[in-house]
């Protein structure tokens, strides 16, 4: 009995640490009410944290209350909700209480309807539904619940009735498209989650979930699609019971941060302590793997150790978690530095970073739940399953952005498909304004091969630039006779068609042939005879003679040998010329070569005699 109350007291302990310091938010949709005239309207409703929440879309329907069974707590097996072809889908109303809110779903569900209204039976602000505490409930059918739930207020409840029994159609538009932000081209989401896989049914789908959504989840982490963060909730024990054996077995470092004993029982199995150590070495792989460049690894971590460390096996230890970290090839010894003494009477700054971040912050609320699913800032609501999470993140994209996995048949519908959306399309070169995304169809003129179109994307969208005549002859007339193809399209930056040579009209419609014969604006030389062609002409001279189309003349074989003869004598006049410019250089060279010897022999004479001169030294002396 003491420690029931002393598990009690720690679960006290956190719901008062929530209230003093954080706040629990409500994941609102919302509701239009379409018909009749008196309730046309827009109003909040809470989304249910289980079924599937169309995130990103909405949902048409009709509303029933049904006459017996109105809180829905026993099977609809007399009725059938299912609409029929051509109708609207069913929206069930039924009343608060005697049973649990999934149960009322799954009736619903079972009987056909499309969709749960649960009216509240007190004026109140509106509440999370949520799933049965473990034991509580035979919930084995919760996670087979598929159709989404809502809760709405006593007064629209009973607008609702009224308007039903005074016999009018009451049809409303549920809207999730705004249910989580969608500010840009990357998402980031957080799950708080546990490494406890001893907690019965709801331990059991967070790992197959973790299983499910690995590969996913890593694509788009490797991509930059997103930026995931694992969580852990973690709690601290009271002062009163620091030392007792409890909270010494719940929790660690001196009772700062605890985790429920798995077993709810404290003599046999693991403990809470456990646990927290376990939460912190994830924590800590994932800090040491993003720091590595490589946070997608913390899915192989934790799925890896789920397979190879079981409780039920009694492997959930230090050592077989070691094991895993090192087939990871990560740094064990920076993960056992992050993680430090569970011992000592210290602050560890992971464990403490997580419980700061578990108060709400900005429009999130504290987190409470586990495990809960953040996206953008939000509280996700709903099953926790592969399609239902991919669905709430591709809606956190901002429209066009969204990855390809988001736009694939089995997350949304391709509203391209039917009529192109109803945007622009130019079917001779398959080029369309229509471009599909996660919360539906935007008309917006495309960029084809770096050519921008420019128009308002849902009755024209106009080329602009150079290879505009690629696409669609860019709006102008072309054609093709005889082998032989013409355009009106120019491939440059000026706007408007002309039409080629040898055509006139506006170039857009249409180009006609210009007969230049019967025009006779060519082939007009002497004797020459014309023949029109399509976006041309051909031109004949007499026999023995040459059409020149640039001179629109013709010339003859004997103007050519003239020509040739004309040209031989040139070539044979140059030639002259230039031997006899060779000659006369020639003579001249040797002139001056000769001038130049008769110089040097008189220079020199007068330094030395030469030979053929006499004595005339022994002359001077002897007259002496």
């Amino acid at each position: 009995m003491g420690t029931t109350k002393l598990s009690l007291l720690l679960c006290v302990g956190v719901l008062l640490l929530g209230c003093c310091v954080g706040r629990f938010v409500v994941e609102k949709n919302s509701l239009k009410v379409t018909s009749p005239k008196s309730l046309k309207g827009t109003y909040e409703c809470a989304i249910g944290n289980f079924g599937v929440p169309k995130y990103g879309g909405t949902l048409v329907g009709s509303v029933l209350y049904p006459k017996v069974n109105q809180k829905g707590c026993t099977n609809f097996s007399d009725v059938n909700f299912q609409s029929k072809p051509g109708g609207f889908p069913t929206f069930l109303l039924v009343d608060r209480g005697d049973c649990y809110f999934t149960l009322k779903a799954w009736n619903a569900q079972n009987g056909g309807a499309a969709a749960i209204l649960v009216a509240d039976d007190k004026a109140e602000t509106l509440i999370t539904m949520d799933t049965p505490e473990e034991g509580k409930a035979n919930d084995d059918y919760v996670d087979k619940i598929s159709i989404p739930s809502a809760l709405i207020s006593k007064s629209l409840g009973d607008s609702i009735k009224q308007a039903l029994s005074d016999g009018e159609m009451v049809n409303i538009n549920l809207d999730w498209r705004e249910s989580l932000p969608h500010p840009d081209d990357r998402v980031e989401y957080e799950l708080w989650t546990n490494s406890n896989d001893e907690c019965g049914p709801k331990c059991d789908s967070l790992i197959n979930f973790l299983k499910d959504f690995k590969g996913v989840a890593q694509q788009l982490e490797k991509k930059g699609f997103t930026q995931f963060t694992p969580r852990y909730i973690t709690w601290f024990c009271p002062e009163a019971f620091l030392l007792s054996k409890q909270c010494k077995s719940q929790c660690i470092n001196n009772g700062r941060y605890c985790a429920p004993d798995p077993e709810q029982d404290f003599s046999r199995g693991y403990d809470g302590k456990d646990v927290v150590v376990q939460n912190l070495r994830q924590a800590c792989f994932y800090k040491v793997a993003n720091e590595s460049g490589k946070p997608w690894q913390w899915w192989d971590y934790v799925t890896d150790f789920a397979i190879r460390c079981p409780m039920k096996e009694n492997k959930y230890s230090e050592e077989c978690s070691d094991q895993v970290i090192k087939s990871l090839g990560a740094d064990l010894k920076k993960i056992k530095d992050c993680v430090g003494d569970p011992h000592a009477d210290v602050e560890n700054p992971v464990l403490k970073a997580e419980q700061d971040a578990q108060i709400g912050q900005g429009s999130r609320g504290d987190v409470t739940i586990l495990p809960t699913l953040v996206i953008n800032n939000r509280q996700y609501r709903g099953k926790l399953s592969r399609p239902s999470v991919l669905k709430a993140i591709c809606s956190g994209y901002l429209e066009t952005t969204e990855p390809s996995i988001c736009l694939t048949s089995d997350l949304e519908t391709n509203e391209c498909l039917e009529n192109n959306g109803g945007c622009w399309q130019d079917k001779s070169s398959n080029i369309t304004a229509c471009r599909d995304t996660f919360r539906g169809r935007v008309c917006e003129c495309p960029i084809v091969q770096n050519v921008k179109f420019f128009g308002d994307g849902y009755t024209h969208c106009e080329a602009s630039g150079s290879l505009s005549c690629e696409f669609n002859n860019g709006g102008c007339w072309k054609g093709a006779q005889g082998g032989r193809a013409y355009s009106a399209c120019l491939d440059d930056y000026r706007k408007g068609c002309t039409c080629p040579p040898g055509f006139r009209g506006d170039g857009v419609q249409s180009c006609e042939d210009i007969d230049e014969c019967n025009e006779k604006t060519s082939c007009q030389c002497p004797g020459c005879k014309c023949k029109n062609t399509w976006g041309s002409y051909e031109c004949k001279c007499k026999s023995g003679l040459f059409y020149s189309r640039e001179n629109d003349t013709c010339f003859g074989e004997y103007s050519a040998s003239v020509l040739n003869i004309w040209v031989i004598i040139l070539v044979l006049v140059v030639a002259v010329a230039g031997g006899y410019a060779f000659y006369k250089y020639r003579i001249q060279l040797i002139y001056v070569q000769r001038y130049m010897d008769s110089e040097i022999r008189t220079i020199m004479a007068q330094y030395m005699p030469l030979d053929s001169q006499p004595d005339v030294s022994n002359q001077v002396h002897h007259n002496i």
